[in-house]
């Protein structure tokens, strides 16, 4: 079995601190359509809020602390609550991927992807330590793990990769969403 986590924990400070996830994107809030799309991957969806994280304080590493402690399966799908079009099938393919590896993050040209990756228990430790050291930072915490890197072409058979992995950090990407909107690839 596999899980999903959506991280819908942060301060948005890029956001003037608004809640991310219910910000609206094509007549739904960003928070329910990936609900909608990804409990096709799951039964054990959770969303991870800032009071779910088990050591509060340490951003998107105590988040994915919180979901790979909780969670059901061995692989769990981890995806930031500002990602409007991730869907199903990308999902369903980076977990597929997961066997051998402790983390399969998707890499483009803007470099990695660790808020729309999957994470195995086998680096469960890796992130306890991390903490306890108080080093947050998720894109140092692939250098210590069994890495699958996938790349854009790989990702191009599910859609345009920049719409796949948009994020929304401030209100100027916010607004840039539309011209994404309405396009499936």
């Amino acid at each position: 079995m596999h899980s999903v986590a959506i991280l819908a924990g942060g301060d948005a400070r890029r956001f003037g601190g608004r809640d991310k996830s219910a910000l609206v994107v094509e007549g739904r809030t960003i928070l329910e359509r990936q609900i909608a799309e990804l409990s096709a991957v799951t039964g054990d969806l959770r969303v991870i809020r800032r009071d779910d994280d088990l050591v509060p304080g340490c951003g998107p590493l105590g988040g994915l602390h919180a979901a790979l402690s909780a969670a059901l399966g061995d692989a769990v799908f981890l995806v930031a609550c500002d990602m409007p079009y991730v869907t199903a099938p990308l999902a369903s393919y980076l977990l597929s991927l997961a066997g051998d590896v402790d983390v399969v993050v998707p890499r483009t040209e803007r470099g990695y992807h660790p808020l729309c990756a999957v994470y195995r228990r086998a680096c469960l430790p890796v992130v306890v330590r991390r903490l306890a050291e108080r080093r947050l930072k998720l894109l140092e915490l692939l250098n210590e793990v069994r890495l699958r890197e996938v790349t854009a072409d790989d990702l191009g058979r599910f859609g345009n990769c920049d719409r796949l992995l948009a994020n929304v950090n401030t209100p100027a990407e916010y607004a840039g969403l539309e011209a994404f909107q309405g396009h499936k690839n």
